[in-house]
């Protein structure tokens, strides 16, 4: 057998190829929900070496984010819950506005150290980005919302839901800025 031949059969179509990009996104979704949800509970609960409730609470308020209480918690439950809807691939493109929502939030509070300094927004600018290309692609095939009636995905689906991420990011800000 030729090197040719070995390198064609290795590289032909098989019915797998089908479900490569699925399990692509299957593989991404579940890791990046899970870290995000850990991330929330760090907040809430002080799993995962966090700070818990009444740490993350003052930390809020030291960034402006007054009443801390109320934004902190806030912050750990979008990330617990649009963590989860992602992992789970549930109601994917609203998990997609979740974080992105969040994030924008997250990239306010860390604006000053720059996007590379030390507690930057490198984080939840990464986070963020992915969050709004779920809301594009849906969470593929290996999903809860896979041929479900809800099922949507798509440009129009996506950029609402960015749009909604925006704009639940903008009122979080007012309300810092105004509260």
């Amino acid at each position: 057998m030729t090197t040719k031949s070995v390198l064609e059969r290795a590289t032909a179509n098989t019915e797998l190829d089908g479900v490569s990009a699925d399990i692509g996104l299957l593989i991404i979704r579940v890791v990046f929900g899970a870290l995000l949800a850990a991330h929330g509970a760090q907040k809430l609960f002080g799993w995962f070496s966090g700070f818990g409730w009444d740490t993350n609470a003052a930390m809020f308020d030291g960034m402006g984010y007054n009443p801390g209480r109320f934004f902190g918690t806030l912050a750990g439950l979008s990330e617990i819950a649009g963590g989860v809807l992602l992992a789970i691939g549930l109601l994917t493109p609203l998990a997609g506005a979740i974080v992105l929502g969040t994030m924008i939030n997250a990239i306010n509070a860390t604006w000053a150290p720059g996007l590379f300094g030390q507690n930057g927004w490198e984080t939840p600018l990464l986070f963020g980005v992915v969050g709004a290309g779920f809301a594009f692609t849906g969470a593929g095939r290996f999903s809860l919302d896979h041929g479900r009636p809800w099922q949507r995905q798509g440009f129009v689906i996506g950029a609402a839901a960015v749009a909604l991420g925006v704009v639940a990011a903008v009122i979080t800000l007012i309300f810092k800025w105004v509260l």
